[in-house]
């Protein structure tokens, strides 16, 4: 329960964050932070729509479809980091703190991707088009920043045609790279590492280990000094589940010797069907 309050505050703080990214960096330079953000800047930038209101609703058909592919506890996670950006938009002005559109991108950018990037490492996301680059990095093996880059480049060109003015979709271009780059620093899950663990506690482990979305090898082994059969499991998983599953052998087997390895690449099936 307290660990789900910790994630809730850490939530709103990332949606702190990323609002005042917005509202004193990028709104007033008229910059983009790119995909729903983007395209709810570029629509308010051209409309009299309110910014807030627009991004509450761009994210509404995004966290439905994240709903059926990511899981209910991430989607409301989710949620609460959508509704809480909404309404520090709302509340946060518009002041041109940085007074210059370089310095605007580089700040407003990585207190975005910072903002983003803790609300992934509690299990959540900013929505829009992080719970896309969710999705994408959950069934292929791609860090969530890269893709989040990708998906953001369509918006920015978007916005050099429509405005003219290709010098401050250069400038979001460079802003939506540091975003990317600060949510990959942040959100450790795209990184591997392989644990060798030596139990006595074979059935027991492997009844909460096979619970998880990783795959498990089981190899007998035999200690050279004492010649006492032992049973080694092998398991790939990644830097943002390794916690649980040190949790999860510490209270199954608290004398296991477990060896973690960090792995260069992974080949097959990585994600247990």
């Amino acid at each position: 329960m307290l660990k789900e309050i910790r994630n809730y505050v850490v939530i709103i703080f990332g949606a702190l964050l990323i609002a005042a990214g917005f509202n004193l960096f990028l709104v007033p330079r008229h910059l983009l932070s790119g995909g729903v953000s983007g395209l709810s800047m570029l629509t308010n930038y051209f409309t009299p729509l309110n910014l807030s209101i627009l991004y509450f609703a761009y994210n509404i058909p995004i966290l439905i479809a994240g709903l059926f592919f990511l899981g209910k506890r991430f989607i409301i996670l989710s949620i609460l980091s959508v509704i809480a950006t909404t309404g520090f938009i709302a509340i946060i002005p518009e002041v041109d703190v940085a007074k210059d559109t370089l310095l605007a991108c580089v700040f407003g950018g990585a207190l975005v991707g910072l903002g983003a990037g803790l609300s992934f490492r509690v299990g959540g996301s900013s929505g829009g088009f992080d719970i896309v680059g969710s999705i994408v990095t959950r069934y292929r093996d791609f860090p969530v920043g890269n893709t989040l880059v990708g998906l953001n480049t369509v918006v920015v060109f978007a916005m050099g045609y429509l405005n003219k003015d290709w010098y401050l979709a250069l400038a979001s271009m460079v802003s939506i790279y540091l975003t990317g780059k600060v949510v990959n620093w942040i959100h450790i899950g795209h990184i591997k590492v392989t644990l060798f663990i030596i139990t006595e506690q074979t059935e027991a482990l492997l009844e909460k280990l096979l619970t998880l979305p990783r795959g498990v090898t089981l190899i007998k082994t035999e200690g050279a000094f004492s010649h006492k059969e032992k049973d080694m499991l092998m398991t790939v998983t990644t830097m943002y589940e390794l916690t649980e599953l040190k949790e999860i052998i510490k209270k199954t087997d608290p004398s296991a010797f477990v060896n973690i390895v960090e792995t260069v690449g992974v080949m097959g099936a990585f994600r247990r069907r």
